[in-house]
């Protein structure tokens, strides 16, 4: 399992919706992912779940990702949210 702290980071003109291509980066990849943020443990392929938890810039969300891939997964993850 790996965790990693991101501050968001996302610009409004880089994408009209960020949580939806967020979810489908996720959905790449085989590991287990998820995004928590104070007391919330969210799944990172639900578009429902991650439309509640409010991707706006300078919040800290943690990502884990648990799998054969998880370290590829939180890389790419990571160079989506902080870019």
């Amino acid at each position: 399992m790996l965790k990693k702290d991101i501050t968001v980071q996302i610009k409004a003109s880089k994408e009209q919706r960020p949580v939806a291509m967020l979810v489908q980066i996720a959905s790449q990849y085989k590991s287990s992912i998820y995004m928590e943020q104070d007391d919330r443990h969210i799944n990172a392929k639900s578009i429902m779940g991650m439309m509640t938890l409010g991707l706006t810039p300078g919040k800290v969300i943690t990502v884990i990702a648990d799998g054969s891939d998880e370290a590829a997964a939180v890389e790419k993850l990571e160079g989506y949210l902080a870019c």
